[in-house]
């Protein structure tokens, strides 16, 4: 490629669209990175908004970019380790970035396609509470439309890593990707390591020139009130882009200004896309959702907390009084003291409010689950190592950790209510959702955790004269205006006043908080473990069922019919697929998900015994289910809330029988299609023709009116309609004496007839003989049946 003189940026951008269009992947990027090391930057300023747009896609989502969501090693090997060089932290790309950030460039990004509470607060002419946007609201020019950022390149280059996470959600995604194994996932986590490391200190950027160094950005001004502006806002908005301060910023906030311009920048694009006010607002059902996470975007976020978890606890123990840390600590130790109450915890936990709220009840919501118990457990990422045993004992909670449970007391107790409420209204039969279940049973219930957290409900409720206002958040966010070095809150001490800090925090002053271990959870918990025994026992019948059912397959299985379509019922459910090892694994889950929950809240029991008696005893004699709670009314049947929830969850269900008329009901697979329509007409020319005759035969009183009435009408019909919730009226329904020849189509009755004569054959009987034979073992057994009847009869009324 020629020398820079030659070129003009105008040119050399065009001759990149070209080989975007021309070239394969891997010599894009290898044309790109010599680009990257032989043009000076005042070219490369051209094109640098355009190769991020093409790398990560246009925030309108139309332009896909390189996919790095869908790229994965295992389909396309060369191309994944193409892009996840190209990207490194010490990659071309971040050259390049280091190589523009010398040179202070600015870029704008809009402000429309921030996340929905930062947006409406610019839009409102008040600026975030987060550092990262202040002195960058930049006005368009005359005639320009809309507001920007004026960010430098390293803040781009990550606004639109971040962001692509949001927009590329119409991008091609096939079944068969895996987030986790995504080269987008892998540059997450090699970005955080980078950046936020668990041991030793953040990178310095390479630098282009010998001896020189990357200066960091322009610092944020320090505190300046800015909760609302005036009618003049404009200028006020610009003062702060075109009045910046000196360079002369704090030393500790140029070490680590890109450790903290990531984090936010993650935090912001991936988390802040509800804000309190608007989170109550979406409790109402008629308010639209506007934001809908995905699952993958929810594993990043649990990346995210695993990893912050892990950089915050490497932290170094302090040598000296915590009075002097803040004067030897080195800026990446303070900031990993501070990251989780100060960039996180707000965001975290409105995001999972929502998702708690909002999340569809299926098995997608393991993923949300998972990321609030990794949260939940900041221990598990501590750099000490549980110590060896022979039996995996569970592991007890540290009493050093009781500062964290009760500074984040919401994200126990009032999610743990959450997730109870959700619970309770899932179907526990399912294996996955047993799974959850026991998952968040079996993290509760680790030695001394409970206890920490009924200390943190305890502290709370202490009486205290004067209470926080919640817009008091010198506790949990840094000061609102410059970095969280330009001036540090004073320590407190009151463990009481911390708790109801962050209670009050996060949910108003007159919140009322549900006690975890009070009265009224406990009873949902009561409830809980009622449905879990009523699950098992539902997981034990389906079982069952699947046994007998196996054991009943015969030779009559060839001809594709089974005993629950033989007597015109239907008796399964959709659980019956799910298999015998799925339902043992659900009984495994159920039962030790509720052998936790009673060592947390230690039930009593003599009510867990009672209740489970109480589900064994939900069958009746005949080892049925019995039908769904109703109540009688004028109309038949009526489901009762808990009869609905019965059905709805698999616990109990109504006998599916055809009720109609037996001689038109649909023609079954056990039947031939064409015998059911030709002893139809035959037996309607018969029942047309002998009508008055039959009538007169089952009105006699004597044995032979007795015959024809069992034999000549229905006497099963009554029965079976009272197992139904359907309308009276209907088992008034009598179609009177007839005959019906529709036995003959089965196919079971023919194999039965052509065994029978085969058989007679065998013993030198013809066909006529056998025939005789049979209407006379006919007629035996329909005066047998006769006099049953007549012997059941008076127990009928």
């Amino acid at each position: 490629m020629a020398g820079p003189h030659l070129q003009q940026p105008s040119f050399l951008l065009a001759t990149l669209k070209a080989d975007c269009i021309n070239k394969p992947f891997v010599q894009r990027c290898h044309d790109l990175e010599t680009v990257i090391e032989e043009f000076p930057a005042k070219e490369l300023h051209g094109i640098f908004p355009w190769l991020v747009e093409s790398i990560f896609g246009s925030l309108d989502g139309i332009i896909v970019g390189w996919n790095l969501r869908c790229l994965q090693g295992r389909t396309n090997p060369t191309e994944y380790s193409v892009a996840l060089d190209f990207l490194d932290p010490s990659g071309p790309m971040m050259k390049l970035v280091y190589k523009l950030q010398a040179e202070e460039y600015r870029y704008d990004f809009p402000v429309s396609y921030l996340p929905g509470p930062v947006k409406a607060s610019i839009q409102e002419q008040v600026l975030p509470e987060c550092s990262l946007y202040h002195n960058k609201v930049q006005f368009p020019s005359s005639g320009g439309l809309g507001l920007n950022l004026a960010l430098n390149p390293f803040e781009y280059y990550m606004f639109y890593f971040a962001i692509s996470l949001i927009t590329q959600k119409n991008s091609p995604v096939t079944h068969h990707v895996s987030p986790s194994n995504s080269a987008y996932f892998i540059l997450v986590d090699t970005y955080l390591k980078c950046f936020l490391p668990t041991e030793g200190s953040v990178l310095p950027p390479p630098s282009s020139n010998p001896g020189g160094a990357i200066p960091s950005p322009t610092p944020r001004s320090p505190a300046v009130p800015f909760t609302s502006y005036g009618m003049h806002h404009t200028s006020l908005l610009k003062r702060h882009i075109a009045h910046q301060p000196s360079v002369n910023a704090d030393p500790a906030s140029q070490e680590i200004w890109r450790s903290e311009t990531l984090l936010q920048i993650f935090v912001e694009m991936w988390l802040h896309h509800y804000s309190l006010e608007m989170y109550q607002k979406m409790q109402s059902p008629h308010v639209k959702e506007s934001f809908k996470p995905t699952e993958e975007h929810v594993l990043v976020v649990r990346l995210l907390v695993k990893h912050l978890h892990a950089f915050s606890n490497s932290l170094k123990p302090e040598p000296l009084p915590p009075s002097a840390h803040s004067h030897t600590a080195s800026p990446l130790e303070e900031f990993k003291r501070v990251v989780i109450p100060r960039f996180v915890q707000e965001k975290l936990y409105i995001f999972l409010q929502h998702c708690f709220g909002h999340w569809p009840l299926d098995a997608s919501f393991r993923a949300v689950l998972e990321m609030w118990l990794s949260y939940l457990q900041p221990w598990r990422y501590a750099p000490e190592k549980p110590p060896q045993s022979a039996e995996p004992l569970p592991r007890s909670v540290s009493e050093k950790w009781a500062a964290f449970i009760q500074e984040n007391l919401l994200m126990y107790t009032k999610l743990f209510v959450g997730f109870l409420n959700r619970a309770l209204r899932t179907d526990l039969v399912s294996p996955k959702n047993a799974l959850m279940v026991f998952r968040v049973a079996k993290v509760f219930a680790q030695p001394n955790l409970a206890e920490m957290i009924l200390k943190g409900e305890q502290l709370f409720l202490e009486p205290e004269l004067v209470i926080p206002h919640r817009q008091h958040r010198l506790f949990m966010s840094p000061t609102l205006g410059g970095s969280f070095f330009s001036s540090w809150p004073p320590t407190i001490t009151d463990a009481s006043f911390k708790v109801k800090s962050h209670v009050y925090s996060l949910e108003g002053q007159d919140f009322q908080y549900k006690q975890m271990f009070g009265t009224e959870v406990r009873n949902l918990v009561l409830k809980l473990a009622q449905l879990i025994c009523q699950a098992q026992q539902t997981a034990k019948s389906i079982s069952d069922h699947s046994a007998e059912t196996v054991a009943s397959q015969s030779f009559f299985s060839w001809f594709r019919f089974t005993p629950s379509e033989l007597n015109g019922s239907y008796t399964g459910n959709d659980l019956d697929e799910i298999g015998q090892d799925s339902i043992k694994k659900t009984d495994e889950y159920l039962e030790k998900a509720l052998e936790y929950l009673c060592q947390i809240f230690k039930l009593n029991e003599a009510q867990l015994t009672q209740m489970m008696m109480k589900c064994g005893t939900a069958e009746d004699e005949n080892g049925k289910k019995q039908l769904p709670d109703c109540v009688e009314s004028e109309d038949g049947l009526v489901l009762t809330p808990l009869g609905r929830y019965q059905i709805i969850n698999g616990l109990r269900r109504f006998e599916v029988q055809y009720q109609g008329d037996a001689e038109l009901q649909p023609i079954r697979s056990y039947e031939n299609a064409t015998l059911v329509r030709l002893l139809f007409r035959l037996s309607s020319a018969l029942n047309e023709r002998f009508a008055a005759q039959m009538d007169v035969l089952c009105s006699r009183e004597d044995f032979v009116g007795r015959l024809c009435r069992y034999h000549l009408t229905n006497p099963h019909l009554v029965q079976k309609i009272r197992c139904s919730p359907v309308g009276k009226d209907r088992a008034g329904q009598n179609w009177g004496p007839r005959i019906s020849l529709r036995f003959l189509a089965s196919y079971r009755t023919l194999v039965s007839l052509l065994l029978i004569y085969f058989l007679a054959a065998w013993f030198y009987i013809g066909p006529v003989g056998c025939t005789f034979l049979i209407l006379v073992g006919y007629f035996l057994y329909a005066v047998i049946m006769t006099f049953l009847s007549e012997g059941w009869k008076p127990h009928e009324h």
